[in-house]
């Protein structure tokens, strides 16, 4: 799949129709987009991402959500995206659009496919999204709905990140810190490796398997399946309206707190105690304790869902170790089991050689030496094979990924859980109290004048601050909720899993009732050595990736690519064997890791979809930056697409390397401060002229 072209029409600074041509050449893969700060090289890169997101942009990276957010949400940032000359103009709409090519999509021929999505600030309340197959409305995008259809046949949007990004901010793929960054990154790994589909498929056999069983059940069952069905189909709906309504509502505070800032900016200004430089500073600091704040609540939530088994941990003890005695005992049985297949081969072998024999064995003496070389045979070759218990029971049967995930948990609450939990209980009760000494520093600097105005602005803002707190505390609330509806759902399907096995199936659906059972079990099978692959497979990207575009050679010595359910976490050990810890790195280093992560997922993923870099050679010293441009834009992709500062995030020398690959190159002509466009240059020409545009540039 390649971008063939991409046209954006009145969005932000790019006035009126501009189009840029992305058709790769014969091996030349690499398109260059450059021009000043200021000029339109991020807005070029969200533009993308909004076509083809739209409000769930927030949801790919972190640097939209805060660009949304700092605009006061995603209404005033969708209706802000207008160009300003259009808007004086009286034009109302903009759109982007993004045509494909080389799309594959089962059984519907297609040889380029157009998204395009506008918004219209007069008529608009959501943006509106038209997908042309060939020129035409195809069927399939309206049933499956415009959203779906992205998700499901161009790029899901919890991938987005690694084909979609700004190479200085991916260096927080080595700050991740808490529990819900992490579990966020492990379903965007799975999904990107291509386990999830597999996990989905096995999913919806079950679901089959479940349905067939249904049309068997008596009345009586059959309420009882209605009514779990239904109660499982009612947590799925209130879980999606909880989700709607912290979207809204996190549109609500971010323009309420947009609100609060600029009046509390007029305050400070009247009261004249401290400078706007200083209150921006004491704003950045609230707001970065604030997110360390609110991750370490959602750490603390997490250790909630832990305690429970804490507190019980001497039946979680039993349990265990009953898991281990069921394993024990099944390894045993099948032990057994081969013990008797050889004695009996040999016995039948001896009755064999018996018949040679001219003396008379008695039926009494051939039955006390069969039985006493079948206990002599396991006495000298199989001696450390335990006897089985006939009283004892299987409770649980845990496959090996269950079993696994049971002990991780019970390793962590023997080895760490308790000096975790001290840990993020004592940074949260810290943070909120420097939260708080932040907030009353900016208090005491507003203005204490009795003038009405003054004294009117500062009612109004304590009414939005409470306003902000009140959505907050509803937006927890309903987090909660949607963890408790989780939950029912879950025992609920549990409920449906368990009453389903009791229920036989008819005769006429018992073939199809086996043939999901055994793709079922392959299916498992397969998965957990799919999952081994992958994760040797990655493994041996990463490092590959490290080892080609690091200088310190040897410094990271091995890779792990840890997948315990749907927990995925990776590991970077020296040569010592030691964890390097990935926060202790460099920035450089953070950098150079995640872009070694990114093209090994790029390369696992069999996704063939379009790079777009965006400040690629930040934080690199010369070597680091002369290795990227060698080995890895060259290689991370059919299409990449850069968007560097000339001479600072790629220079002469660096530019001159790339030459072999560059497609083409474009400059972003920055014609007024509210106009932009796209201006195309020969390669061969493109570092004389931007230096003769900009070489006196202010």
């Amino acid at each position: 799949m390649i971008i063939k072209e991409i046209e954006l029409y009145n969005f932000r600074i790019y006035k009126g129709i501009n189009k840029i041509d992305l058709t790769p050449e014969i091996r030349k893969n690499i398109f260059i987009v450059s021009g000043k700060n200021g000029y339109g090289k991020t807005t070029f890169l969200m533009a993308l991402v909004w076509c083809l997101y739209g409000r769930q942009m927030q949801e790919v990276d972190e640097l939209y959500n805060k660009e949304i957010s700092d605009q006061g949400g995603y209404s005033k940032y969708i209706s802000n995206s207008l160009n300003r000359l259009a808007k004086k103009e009286g034009d109302t709409r903009f759109h982007v659009s993004i045509i494909f090519s080389n799309v594959t999509i089962p059984e519907v021929p297609c040889k380029e496919i157009q998204i395009r999505r506008s918004f219209d600030t007069i008529t608009g309340i959501s943006d509106s999204v038209e997908i042309l197959i060939d020129g035409h409305s195809n069927e399939l995008a309206k049933d499956v709905g415009p959203e779906i259809f992205i998700r499901d046949f161009i790029l899901p949007k919890e991938i987005a990140k690694f084909f979609f990004f700004d190479a200085e901010k991916i260096v927080t793929l080595a700050e991740i810190n808490t529990v819900e960054q992490r579990r966020n990154l492990s379903r965007a790994y799975s999904e990107v490796l291509g386990i999830k589909k597999y996990e989905d498929l096995k999913d919806k056999l079950e679901e089959v398997r479940l349905k067939l069983r249904e049309l068997t059940a008596d009345k009586k069952d059959k309420e009882t399946l209605n009514l779990l069905n239904a109660e499982v189909k009612n947590c799925e709906i209130e879980i999606a309206e909880n989700e709607r309504k912290i979207l809204e509502m996190k549109d609500e505070k971010s323009a309420k707190k947009l609100e609060s800032n600029q009046i509390q900016e007029k305050l400070i200004r009247a009261g004249s105690a401290i400078t706007v430089e200083e209150l921006n500073k004491l704003r950045t600091d609230e707001e970065t304790l604030s997110n360390k704040h609110n991750e370490l609540q959602n750490e603390l939530k997490d250790s909630y869902d832990i305690i429970p088994f804490a507190i019980v941990g001497e039946t979680f003890w039993e349990v265990s170790k009953q898991l281990e005695n069921e394993i024990n005992n099944k390894a045993a049985k099948f032990n057994l089991e081969h013990i008797k297949v050889i004695s009996d081969k040999v016995l039948t072998d001896l009755i064999t050689e018996q018949r040679t024999f001219d003396g008379i064995i008695t039926p009494d003496i051939q039955d006390f030496y069969f039985k006493s070389f079948k206990k002599l045979i396991k006495k000298h070759f199989f001696a450390d094979i335990p006897e089985i218990s006939d009283d004892f029971k299987v409770i649980h049967e845990f496959s090996d990924t269950e079993k696994n995930e049971l002990n991780a948990l019970l390793n962590h609450l023997k080895f760490s859980f308790k000096e975790s939990f001290k840990r993020i209980n004592g940074e949260y009760l810290q943070a909120q109290n420097e939260i708080n000494t932040i907030r009353r520093k900016i208090k005491e600097a507003e203005t204490k004048q009795d003038d009405p105005i003054i004294a009117s602005d500062r009612l109004k803002k304590e009414n939005l601050d409470k306003d902000i707190l009140k959505i907050e505390e509803t937006i927890n609330e309903l987090n909660v909720e949607i963890g408790q509806l989780k939950n029912q759902k879950i025992q609920k399907e549990k409920q449906l899993k368990e009453l389903s096995k009791k229920l036989e199936v008819s005769v006429s659906n018992k073939s199809k009732d086996e043939a999901a059972s055994r793709l079922i079990n392959e299916l498992k099978e397969f998965i957990s050595q799919f999952k081994v692959e992958k994760k040797k497979s990655l493994e041996q990207q990463i490092l590959k990736g490290l080892s080609t575009l690091m200088h310190k050679k040897g410094f990271i010595k091995n890779v792990e690519v840890e997948i315990i359910g749907e927990d995925i976490d990776i590991h970077l050990y020296d040569n010592r064997k030691d964890v390097i810890k990935k926060g202790d790195l460099s920035k450089g280093e953070q950098q150079m890791y995640a872009t070694a992560l990114l093209r090994g997922l790029v390369e696992e993923s069999d996704i063939e979809f379009p790079v777009f870099i965006d400040s690629p050679m930040q934080k690199f010293d010369e070597e680091h930056a002369e290795n990227i441009v060698k080995y890895f834009y060259p290689n991370v992709s059919e299409q990449v697409v850069i968007f560097p500062l000339i001479n600072k995030e790629l220079n002469e020398k660096e530019f001159n390397i790339l030459a072999p690959n560059i497609a083409k190159t474009y400059l972003i002509n920055n014609i007024d401060s509210d106009k932009s466009d796209f201006l195309p240059i020969e390669p061969k020409d493109f570092l004389k002229t931007y230096n003769k545009l900009y070489n006196n540039a202010n």
